[in-house]
């Protein structure tokens, strides 16, 4: 790649692949539930394919067809940045805590400046995800290690 130019589609198709298949490794490691279920193994597990579709098809573009502009890059790598951070915050503090700060941060990312959006986000998102999948679909919520707002709000 030349200073100035995009990454190729074949760059970002084959980048694509490699993070899918290691967080199809790693979606494998979550435990199952506590009745031998997929639980929470299957929401990540359909992203990690979901992200090894997608280099597939950014690899079948057109050879000349343009890839990612430059100017998406660091709203792409912040993404990146905030959902490691996110795996991590859930596994420390639990789900709720760490999508209400994750939430507003991934809409900041995106543009949303309101202190009022972002706010909504920060309560609503949690909120809603946790009523879909845990208590709708009854996928096992992850723990916080170090703290867990459930066990203050009387979840599991």
């Amino acid at each position: 790649m030349t200073p100035g130019t995009s990454p190729t589609p074949r760059v970002v198709g084959v980048a694509l692949i490699l993070i899918g298949m290691g967080a199809t490794l790693t979606s494998m490691g979550i435990a199952l539930d506590p009745y031998g279920r997929w639980g929470a193994r299957l929401f990540p597990l359909a992203g990690s394919v979901a992200l090894i579709l997608l280099g597939a098809a950014e690899l079948r573009q057109a050879p000349g067809a343009s890839a990612v502009e430059r100017r998406h890059l660091p709203a792409i790598a912040a993404l990146l940045v905030l959902s490691v951070g996110y795996v991590w915050a859930i596994s420390a503090v639990g789900y709720l805590i760490a999508t209400a700060v994750a939430a507003p941060a991934a809409l900041w990312i995106f543009g949303v400046r309101r202190p009022l959006g972002l706010l909504t986000a920060a309560i609503s998102c949690p909120v809603a995800y946790h009523v879909v999948f845990f208590e709708l679909l009854g996928v096992f919520p992850p723990l916080g290690r170090y703290v867990d707002l459930l066990d203050v709000v009387g979840g599991v």
